[in-house]
Order: C-alpha cells, then sequence, then structure tokens
C-alpha cells in the first residue's frame, strides 16, 4: 500500500475491502462468515479473495495505525465508584493503566461483586 493507488486495478471497491479485512481482524469470524454477510448485502465475495485481502492488506493498515494507538502497559486495575448517570445512580466499573488511562468502563445499576469479577476477567483475556 506503499503506492499511490493500493486498490487500483481491484474488482471490488476500496471501501469493501477495508470492510471485511477490518470485520475479520476486529471480531473471531471465519473466511467463510465473511462471504455470507457479503452476500447478505448482495455481494459475492469468495472466501479466498477475502484471504487473499488480509494477506496483502493487514500488515500494511497495522503498520499506519500503530502510532496512533494509545499507549498502554500491562499493568492494570479496576475502580468501582458510584455516580449519577441521567438522574440515576449508576456503579461504574472503571480499568484503567498504570498512568491512570481508562481502557475500558462498565455501568450496573446494583452493587454485585460477581459482575466486578467477570468485567475483570474479561479484562484480563484481553
Amino acid at each position: 500500500m506503499t503506492e499511490l493507488h493500493p486498490f487500483k486495478w481491484r474488482h471490488f471497491q476500496a471501501d469493501i475491502i477495508l470492510l471485511c479485512i477490518r470485520w475479520y481482524l476486529r471480531y473471531s469470524l471465519s473466511y467463510r462468515d465473511l462471504e455470507d454477510m457479503m452476500l447478505g448485502r448482495g455481494l459475492y465475495v469468495d472466501h479466498t479473495t477475502i484471504y487473499r485481502w488480509v494477506q496483502r492488506y493487514a500488515p500494511e493498515l497495522e503498520r499506519r495505525c500503530r502510532p496512533h494507538l494509545k499507549p498502554t502497559s500491562d499493568s492494570w486495575r479496576v475502580d468501582e465508584t458510584y455516580i449519577k448517570v441521567k438522574k440515576e445512580w449508576m456503579y461504574l466499573y472503571r480499568a484503567a493503566d498504570s498512568q491512570g488511562n481508562t481502557l475500558d468502563f462498565f455501568f450496573s445499576p446494583t452493587r454485585n461483586g460477581s459482575v466486578a469479577k467477570k468485567f475483570e476477567l474479561r479484562k484480563r483475556s484481553k
């Protein structure tokens, strides 16, 4: 993609190619799942074609996006606080890294230890 027009001479438009690549990389979808999803939108894209797109464009996308991501460390903690949201009191569970940057958050109407544990386990698995 270092060339001026990386999608030149491709059968599909660039936004369709990028959408398939993004969905494959972000969600746990197979190439055949993406093929079915595109077919549901009226586009026939073979799963092998999507595989080739990912192999060709994903490394370049990663190289271009990496500098714009927020740097985080492996050290993080979960905070719990009670705040008012739209005139209702809610519990806010917040995962923060060592610099205090918010990694993720979760609202709960009741204080629940099992919910906090699930949130903490979900953050560890990421």
